[in-house]
């Protein structure tokens, strides 16, 4: 009996030590997946802007921001509705530099090169054109060109579908960049701030394109470059009319089943500075909370952003501080990066932070 008694007393224990072993297995499995997730995420995160030098500022604002906002612990928790970014197109997603903005390339083929166009043109739209290239050779923008040059795409791309003027714009995106090789117009975006773009996105965020282009031309030059809708790019607008309306004014016509959407020549609002504040607040209807530019340009969206906002928000611009991989200019560097100092800003180096700016097959020639 006593041997028996101590028998059972020995098969408790060892199924006590048992239990008690496979339960550490079981906390020490637990601790090893949290820390292989954790591994993972944080492995995540950096293929994310694997194209950003590991100390850019950007980067690694960008990714603490975003592990905070996204934290729903956090007192700076940002609901999923209000995630919203808005970015500038020229010179901070693609090129504006060999030797101009997209839009003034495409207008001067239009007035001038367009076999099927240029001897149609008027006066006034050669005249642009001619201002337009002594842009290009000078690198001088002069001040009154922006309204003069939104006047002269709206009368000179009158009268087209917006599916005829979209795949105008993407046929001319296929013309070869003059500076670089193994690159077209239609594809100068910068890869570095396409991965911002898809970073946000993949964190819930709402990313729009608030640009100086035309709305039409921003929408058929992004259109398969960056991941959001066309009813997410905003830019300068042109009216629209019906193909049967002539001189009618839209309250006096009805759109009726014979009628196409066409442009109507007249040109609306240039998209810089205040009115970007303006058009965000009406299409948006929100504050951002991320503001991404490169320009004087884009100072008031920044401002609009990174003030008087209940959010925590944030705004990056870039420095065209590139000159061997990309058309920069040191001095217009130099004075973005003191504003940047100045207002709050946050810099981005083209120079230094970025690994690559259109791929590895790209060379500047």
């Amino acid at each position: 009996m006593k041997k028996t008694g101590t028998r059972i007393l020995a098969l408790l224990f060892a199924g006590i030590m048992m239990f008690s072993a496979a339960g550490c297995s079981q906390d020490n499995s637990a601790d090893k997946a949290n820390t292989s997730s954790a591994v993972s995420e944080q492995k995540k995160e950096a293929d994310a802007l694997s194209l950003w030098k590991k100390d850019a500022p950007l980067k690694k604002k960008l990714t603490k921001y975003i592990k905070t906002v996204t934290d729903k612990n956090s007192k700076d928790f940002i609901p999923v509705a209000d995630r919203i970014a808005v970015f500038d197109m020229d010179g901070t997603l693609c090129c504006e530099t060999d030797p101009g903005y997209f839009d003034h390339k495409i207008l001067y083929y239009r007035v001038m090169e367009d076999p099927n166009y240029k001897d149609k043109a008027s006066d006034e739209e050669k005249a642009v054109a001619k201002e337009i290239k002594k842009y290009f050779e000078t690198g001088e923008y002069p001040e009154d060109l922006s309204v003069k040059h939104g006047k002269a795409v709206a009368s000179a791309f009158k009268g087209m579908t917006l599916d005829e003027f979209d795949a105008y714009v993407k046929k001319f995106g296929k013309t070869p960049m003059e500076s670089y090789t193994n690159l077209t117009n239609g594809k100068a975006f910068y890869k570095p701030m396409v991965q911002v773009v898809d970073y946000l996105n993949e964190k819930d965020f709402t990313v729009y394109v608030v640009s100086g282009t035309d709305r039409f031309i921003t929408r058929a030059l992004c259109d398969g470059n960056i991941d959001i809708p066309y009813s997410q790019m905003i830019g300068s607008d042109e009216n629209l009319v019906a193909s049967n309306q002539g001189s009618e004014d839209g309250l006096d016509y009805t759109f009726d089943k014979k009628d196409k959407l066409i442009t109507g020549g007249k040109f609306i609002i240039k998209n810089l500075k205040m009115n970007k504040v303006s058009v965000i607040a009406k299409e948006i209807g929100k504050q951002p909370v991320l503001s991404f530019g490169n320009s004087s340009g884009d100072f008031a969206m920044d401002n609009y952003t990174i003030n008087n906002n209940k959010y925590k928000a944030g705004a990056y611009m870039l420095c065209c501080d590139d000159t061997t991989r990309e058309n920069g200019n040191k001095e217009k560097a130099d004075k973005m990066y003191d504003s940047c100092k100045e207002n709050g800003y946050t810099a981005v180096s083209m120079k230094n932070d970025w690994t690559t700016i259109y791929g590895k097959d790209v060379k500047k020639k």
